[in-house]
């Protein structure tokens, strides 16, 4: 059986794109930039749908011209929960007009994500989260407690959760920077420890739009047991060669625990625990004994992390369901991933059609029944494409 790299490579050089040297098509489009590789390689069958390529084109182009591309404002905040008696430090980025400590948020409202940070780790070592998420018009909470060397996992989780609601409030006071900007739309995300600190404070919360985390590690009370109740849609990263929080004895059982209606498990070949974040000598000693020798680079790990989560935050916190199929194809397709996945036969489009179903062909004009993006052709001419996983 043809792996998908190879395939790809017949598409493009003698099918989908012949327009267009083979080695152009699969290192730029299909490596660096799925979304142009759906759009170039997919013009014949488009095409044969009677589909205006053009217009497509021209949609996907507009789309990156007129998309806003926000700087990066930061303050630091204590809020007091005045349940615990506790005092919760963060640190928050967010869209703004101009780069700078305590700028103005640009005046819209933004989906919210708060992310916990790993064992020993400073939220500043996640940089490469808000720097590329931020200009893409999210706000990024980064709650700074538990920072020492005997941290209390549920006093964490209970801090992640806090600022949650915390946060929402804060778009509903008049004198907060925070005023009228915050949708009702929330990811809770977090690293290591965090990880698993993500799944007890997602435990049974109605405030959390979608579960996602990376290297996710067992915590006490257990992150494993508490994913049980976790029934928001999530999106779980592993490190295939991750030695600190090995996914056989953590990610993999927390997915096959997790109670989600849809659920997904991407694991980056040769990837490891540190490398989710910027450089952190902790975390970078502590992996520097089970595995010295990596083979996969932070920047490299960090792109591919990249490229899926912000196909998935497109489609939960900012509701383009557009991106389902983009989301799906690019799990099919990417050599640089395996995946498991259950999303309870979830369909991409569910409008109402008054026609019958001539035939399900996959996207090469195949005829098929088996799980994936299907196209459904109608008896009169429609063409509505879906993805059915099981």
């Amino acid at each position: 059986m043809e792996d998908g790299t190879s395939r790809l490579n017949g598409w493009c050089a003698h099918y989908y794109c012949p327009w267009m040297p083979n080695f152009i098509c699969y290192m730029y489009i299909y490596k660096m930039k799925p979304l142009l590789y759906l759009i170039y390689c997919r013009r014949p069958l488009l095409g044969a749908f009677k589909i205006n390529f053009h217009v497509l084109w021209l949609w996907f182009f507009s789309s990156i011209l007129f998309s806003q591309n926000y700087n990066i404002g930061h303050t630091s905040a204590n809020f007091y929960d005045d349940i615990r008696g506790r005092t919760v430090s963060s640190e928050i980025y967010y869209p703004s007009n101009i780069d700078g400590e305590d700028a103005p948020i640009y005046p819209d409202m933004f989906p919210l994500i708060v992310f916990g940070h790993g064992f020993l780790m400073s939220w500043d070592a996640y940089e490469n989260f808000w720097s590329s998420l931020v200009p893409e018009g999210y706000i990024l909470c980064f709650p700074t407690t538990e920072m020492g060397f005997v941290p209390n996992h549920q006093d964490f989780a209970e801090d992640l959760s806090f600022l949650i609601t915390q946060m929402q409030s804060e778009s509903e006071k008049g004198s907060s920077i925070f005023y009228n900007s915050i949708m009702a739309k929330t990811a809770i995300m977090g690293h290591s420890m965090g990880g698993g600190a993500s799944f007890l404070a997602a435990e049974n919360n109605p405030n959390i739009t979608t579960l996602i985390n990376f290297a996710a590690a067992e915590t006490v009370p257990s992150a494993i047991s508490a994913t049980s109740g976790v029934v928001v849609p999530s999106l779980l990263f592993s490190g295939e060669d991750d030695c600190v929080s090995p996914p056989t004895i953590n990610q993999d059982i927390m997915f096959e625990n997790l109670s989600s209606n849809c659920k997904t498990q991407i694991n980056i070949l040769n990837g490891g625990h540190c490398y989710f974040a910027n450089q952190n000598p902790f975390c970078d000693f502590g992996e520097s004994f089970c595995n010295p020798n990596l083979s996969i680079t932070p920047n490299e790990q960090q792109d591919i992390t990249t490229d899926f989560l912000r196909i998935w935050l497109n489609i939960y916190l900012k509701s383009d369901q557009s991106y389902l199929s983009v989301f799906n194809d690019s799990l099919q397709l990417s050599n640089r991933i395996s995946y498991s996945q259950y999303c309870n036969n979830f369909i991409m489009e569910d409008n109402i059609i008054e026609a019958d179903i001539l035939l399900t062909t996959d996207m090469l004009g195949r005829v098929t029944s088996r799980p994936g993006v299907q196209l459904d052709i109608y008896n009169d001419g429609t063409v509505k494409k879906r993805c059915v996983i099981k």
